[in-house]
């Protein structure tokens, strides 16, 4: 039977996505063509669920996320949904289209990958079970310490998975680390179209055989991914927010591949990873094969009235001071933004050019790339940077490590900014506190045991 002629220009840009129709750039008799030929199909965005209303865009079905008004649209109360509301809205009486017309395939060259890069021997283990993984599909979970080099660990699995004809996406909760892995994929598959999407980006409708995607925007896939790899699957807001996790699995087709990458699973994927349930490979080592950095746990009194009464705990002064002067960059990790502004000024009578950064600062990759550069000796900082941030020489520590904010994971990764490179592998990690906390002890109990593994299996130099 023959197929009825077809835009692929259309089919470019909704095969796998479920989008409003102000989201497809095409005249509205295109669109209305296309359905008449059964190369689109549409579904209304809100519907009742055994009388609860639900959103098919992002799964909420919390009757509070909904709100009913009088539409002008339809001329009769309809009900929309607030979850997802930021990405347009989605009612009763609003449509959102996917494409079922002939399926969407790309031009895949023999030869994906240039990247020459050596990998150590934990990294290459790892390396070959993802490709194994996507070759046999389900779930499976890469445990990697921070600083193995994950990115480059999926490099092999990747070039499988394209050259199966496969589509592929990773997915992580944030957006400065798409626009760190976006280009080093381009370096890695020059060849191959690779799409960089978050909130605004530019190129975010164009369908690729590689993705790099937030986690928010894969609302708008539906059934479009042959292989999903999450990275840092433990991150906030992935790990605390379930219409993320709907996201993930809408996006994916039935027989995808799901790969998990993190060097701190939750409790539950860990249970998992040991009972069998969840196959898994793990990376005690970092690449240039020397150990993570074990915290120190420093008694610094009760460092909250001493701010308060304008002092720096001596403990901390002495630690800061003596970094100072011998140039050593640092960050200061705080539990608030309310607590770190108040003494920030305490901390520039030590030096004028020490600087803070927050999650609602408007020049918070400015300064931390200052810090990068040399130009700022150190950053008093929220947790916003325990992950993603590698600068030679840092050394880094937290105060009032007791505080519930620091989860075992936050410290671990807050740890794993120490010692990343092959110049400078070491250097201290330190935790004041007025109190040792159970996730302190986790955290360094983890740390030390990833070490001992690392020993165990040789993956360490003497």
């Amino acid at each position: 039977m023959n197929t009825p002629p077809y835009s692929k220009e259309l089919q470019n840009h909704l095969a796998g996505r479920l989008l409003l129709a102000a989201e497809i750039p095409f005249p509205p008799e295109l669109l209305t063509e296309q359905i008449t030929k059964g190369h689109i199909s549409e579904i209304r965005g809100v519907h009742r669920e055994n009388g609860r209303f639900a959103c098919i865009r992002c799964g909420n079905k919390d009757s509070t996320l909904f709100y009913t008004f009088p539409c002008k649209i339809c001329n009769q109360d309809c009900t929309y949904c607030r979850s997802c509301i930021m990405m347009g809205r989605v009612s009763e009486c609003t449509k959102l289209y996917s494409w079922t017309g002939p399926p969407l395939s790309f031009s895949i060259p023999d030869k994906v990958k240039e990247w020459e890069g050596t990998l150590s021997a934990g990294q290459q283990t790892a390396s070959d079970c993802v490709v194994q993984a996507i070759k046999e599909k389900g779930e499976f979970l890469v445990w990697a310490v921070c600083g193995a080099g994950k990115t480059e660990v999926l490099f092999a699995g990747i070039e499988a998975g394209l050259l199966a004809g496969k589509r592929i996406c990773i997915a992580t909760p944030r957006t400065d680390v798409v626009l760190e892995l976006a280009p080093r994929l381009k370096r890695a598959f020059p060849g191959i179209e690779v799409s960089a999407l978050y909130g605004g980006s530019e190129n975010r409708h164009k369908a690729s055989p590689l993705t790099v995607s937030t986690t928010h925007q894969l609302f708008r896939f539906s059934e479009a991914f042959d292989v999903i790899i999450i990275d840092e699957v433990d991150a906030f807001p992935y790990s605390m927010d379930q219409s993320l996790h709907y996201a993930v699995l809408k996006s994916k087709k039935p027989t995808a591949t799901t790969i998990y990458l993190t060097a701190t699973p939750s409790k539950k994927m860990k249970r998992s990873y040991l009972t069998g349930k969840l196959q898994a490979v793990t990376i005690p080592a970092r690449y240039h094969r020397q150990p993570i950095p074990v915290p120190e746990m420093k008694w610094s009194g009760n460092w909250q009235k001493q701010f308060l009464q304008k002092r720096i705990p001596p403990m901390i002064k002495k630690w800061v001071s003596e970094r100072l002067e011998k140039k050593i960059p640092l960050l200061l990790f705080f539990p608030s933004i309310q607590v770190m502004e108040q003494v920030l000024p305490l901390f520039q009578e030590l030096n004028p050019k020490l600087e803070a950064v927050h999650s609602q600062h408007p020049n918070r990759k400015e300064r931390v790339q200052a810090l990068r550069n040399g130009e700022v000796p150190g950053l008093l900082t929220t947790t916003i940077l325990e992950r993603g941030v590698t600068i030679e020489r840092l050394e880094v520590a937290v105060i009032g490590a007791e505080h519930e904010v620091f989860s075992e994971s936050a410290l671990v990764q807050i740890a794993g900014r120490v010692g990343r490179s092959f110049a400078y592998p070491r250097g201290t990690v330190t935790f004041f506190h007025y109190g040792k906390s159970r996730a302190m002890l986790e955290s360094v109990r983890h740390i030390f045991m990833m070490n001992q593994e690392a020993r165990k299996r040789g993956l360490l130099d003497a």
